[in-house]
């Protein structure tokens, strides 16, 4: 007899989360009237207008319960409530008190406009969700960010309204289901949090970080809290001791500040316990402390009375005063060891520092002022115009986040153009994303780069300091390896963007020829067709114009001759009968590198008789004439193997395979690539079979210019005297 199923005990912090979300002073910590109580930094006018807001919204909510168990306007006012203490303007609150009208009501976005004003409007359609079905819920992610990110770019105000809206349905994520509290715990850990840092809201940030670490690891939060409140005991006496030894030394040197010791959130302690492979004792072994004083260049003074005081680590002082964070945080940081070697770490800043480290673009709301954006500010809206060019390029709105995702993580390291220009990129960017960085025109037209004045390759990896120079020729396109070292999302998508264009292009001119090919039996070519007369064959292929229709053929979706033969009986009932698969070979230039791709089963060179056959998603594929991987092809289609010929102009470098049976002995790798790199060749790999104790079998790609240049390697090749035997693999 089976015994019933017991529920497992839930955490400490998931029942405390469940519990705190249905108080009545976190679920609902405003109403109308602790709200408005709040906003005397605003107008009567503009007071009366967020009082109007709150009223149509109670009124369009009505009924409409959480479920925490309150009335659903508690939601909008505490979203309200939380957008006041960052002082932020009438139309935000009003757009706050709106932003759930048009999703649980009747409510329009025409109607809200005419009530309370378009930008009001545009703030509340922006924060709304999607009402189209999607495939999957990663789909609706996707789209819906896309259309915030689109909403941002045109008001920043739709982020703030949507970071407040998702930190109090984080403050009472405890009454939802365990699946559901996970999906939207590791949702605002990948995406609300990482923005809000982008966008220097360090208060929203932090809070929304711990939230969705206790809702998405309540034991490990736990642990990690417990861990914090039994050493918090012990450190007290040593934190104020080291507090009170830094007032007195900065008061003797006449420096009015404020000194207060910090302490890691459990969330960063965490991240640093995963990334840095630490344990808890060795991570809080580190104290933090903040210095607040009244002007910046007093920062730099009570950095030198710390520094004074206590001896610094030299590699550990970064200095974003004068070359701010992406996100416009300023200050001071330095790494100390203090009383008895305890390491301690200090941040310095002033007062209006503090502010925007807290609450970013909002620490001065740029719609209450009359005057320039300040620097954070700035920063912040050049990253929201830079996301409208990341959708822009993006293929599809998961690409879109894929690349957002990479963008919201950045490391800065500092780098200088010839110029002396600053430059900030995340860590581990190389030298094409810091083409891609100074102009996009830079970065598709790059063929190299000097980083310190020496020749380096694009790939390598960039340092805080370096001086940058890249080399750019007017031919030069990208090249789609760049796509696996570069690592900022500007770059990729405009790799991305150029390659779909160059491949298209390219598709086109391929498809081109080969209807140009299938049409000569009929003695006709493209220009010989009136295209007016077929827009039917046009919608029967599925193309909209001529364009489209060559790009499919050169693409390998649609083979030319069914096209030729479609377009020739439309145009010409004549032509029905007339057999359009023959014609001149294919010309292969050799520069077609993103439609023409050559058979690694046999590596054709210039100089081989060729001949292809379409696939699909590769598009021409050229093989050797007597390749037999092509035997299945000819025995099924054979009108389907097109003949080729090489250009007089062709150009580059072509892979080739090589069959080399040698003598084991030492060091016989290292003398087969010294006489492939002396005739002027590549080695593109090398794999080695073990035939018996005395004979070992080398598979070595090369890469060379014709087959003239592969018989002078082969020659080489051969007296070598460990040589045994030697033939091309393939064909």
């Amino acid at each position: 007899m089976s015994r019933p199923q017991t529920k497992p005990p839930e955490s400490y912090f998931v029942a405390q989360l469940a519990a705190q979300a249905k108080k009545q002073d976190v679920a609902a910590p405003a109403t109308l009237k602790t709200l408005v109580g709040s906003l005397d930094y605003l107008s009567e006018t503009e007071v009366a207008s967020v009082r109007s807001a709150h009223q149509y919204a109670e009124a369009a909510h009505q009924g409409q319960l959480r479920r925490t168990g309150h009335p659903y306007i508690t939601h909008p006012t505490a979203v309200a409530q939380i957008l006041s203490e960052m002082r932020m303007d009438h139309q935000t609150l009003m757009a706050a008190l709106l932003h759930d009208v048009i999703e649980d009501s009747d409510a329009s976005k025409t109607a809200l406009g005419e009530l309370f004003g378009d930008p009001v409007a545009e703030i509340v359609d922006g924060v709304s969700k999607l009402s189209k079905i999607f495939s999957s819920r990663d789909e609706a992610q996707a789209e819906n960010f896309q259309k915030m990110a689109l909403a941002m770019a045109r008001d920043i105000r739709v982020i703030m309204v949507k970071m407040a809206d998702r930190l109090h349905n984080m403050r009472t994520i405890g009454v939802m289901s365990s699946s559901q509290r996970k999906r939207i715990a590791r949702e605002t850990l990948d995406f609300y949090a990482p923005i809000a840092n982008r966008l220097g809201i360090h208060k929203i940030k932090t809070e929304l970080e711990d939230l969705g670490f206790k809702a998405l690891y309540p034991l490990r939060a736990e642990s990690i809290e417990r861990a914090v409140m039994s050493a918090r005991g012990n450190r007290k006496a040593i934190v104020e001791e080291i507090r009170d030894a830094m007032i007195a030394a900065l008061n003797r040197e006449g420096i009015n500040a404020e000194v207060v010791g910090r302490e890691k959130n459990a969330f960063s302690i965490y991240r640093k316990m995963r990334t840095r492979q630490k344990s808890f004792s060795e991570i809080m072994d580190v104290f933090g402390f903040r210095i607040v004083v009244d002007q910046p260049d007093t920062c730099y003074r009570a950095l030198g009375v710390v520094h004074n005081l206590y001896s610094p680590v030299v590699s550990r002082f970064k200095d974003y005063i004068a070359i701010p964070k992406v996100n416009g945080y300023q200050s001071l940081h330095t790494s100390l060891f203090s009383l008895h070697g305890v390491p301690i770490e200090v941040q310095i800043r002033t007062k209006q520092m503090d502010a925007i480290a807290d609450n970013g673009i909002a620490g001065h709301w740029l719609y209450k002022t009359q005057g320039e954006f300040d620097s954070g500010q700035q920063r912040a809206r050049q990253w929201v115009k830079d996301l409208m060019e990341l959708q822009r390029k993006a293929g599809n709105p998961l690409e879109f986040i894929e690349s957002l995702k990479i963008d919201l993580f950045p490391d800065e390291v500092y780098v200088f153009s010839p110029k002396g220009d600053i430059f900030e990129l995340p860590n581990g960017a190389c030298a094409v994303d810091f083409a891609y960085c100074v102009h996009t025109d830079i970065g598709n037209r790059c063929i190299a780069c000097r980083i310190d004045g020496q020749l380096a390759p694009l790939s390598q990896q960039l340092s805080s300091g370096q001086r940058v120079q890249v080399i750019t020729a007017e031919d030069a396109r990208p090249n789609p390896d760049w796509l696996t070292f570069a690592v900022t999302s500007r770059a990729r998508s405009a790799i991305r963007h150029q390659l779909k264009h160059q491949q298209a292009g390219e598709s086109i001119a391929l498809g081109r020829r080969l209807l140009n090919r299938a049409l000569g039996n009929a003695n006709t070519s493209i220009n010989d067709l009136d295209f007016r007369r077929l827009r039917r064959v046009f919608s029967e292929l599925g193309v909209r114009k001529l364009d489209e229709l060559l790009e499919e053929i050169g693409n390998g979706e649609l083979m030319a001759y069914v096209a030729a033969q479609k377009l020739l009986s439309a145009d010409n009932p004549e032509y029905a009968a007339v057999k359009v698969q023959g014609g001149g070979p294919v010309a292969i230039r050799g520069g077609e590198g993103l439609v023409i791709n050559y058979g690694r089963c046999c590596g054709p060179v210039p100089g081989d008789p060729i001949v292809g056959h379409m696939t699909p998603g590769k598009g021409f594929v050229v093989h050797i004439e007597t390749c037999s991987n092509l035997n299945d092809v000819r025995r099924r289609a054979s009108h389907e193997i097109i003949p080729a010929r090489w250009t007089s102009t062709t150009q580059g470098e072509f892979l080739s395979a090589l069959r080399v049976d040698v003598k084991r002995r030492k060091g016989i790798l290292a003398e087969i690539a010294a006489e492939v790199t002396a005739a002027d060749a590549g080695v593109d790999s090398i794999g080695v079979e073990e035939r018996n104790a005395e004979i070992s079998t080398l598979q070595i790609g090369v890469t060379v210019k014709n087959r003239s240049h592969l018989a002078r390697l082969m020659r080489r090749l051969r007296n070598v005297s460990a040589v045994i035997n030697l033939a091309r693999s393939g064909g």
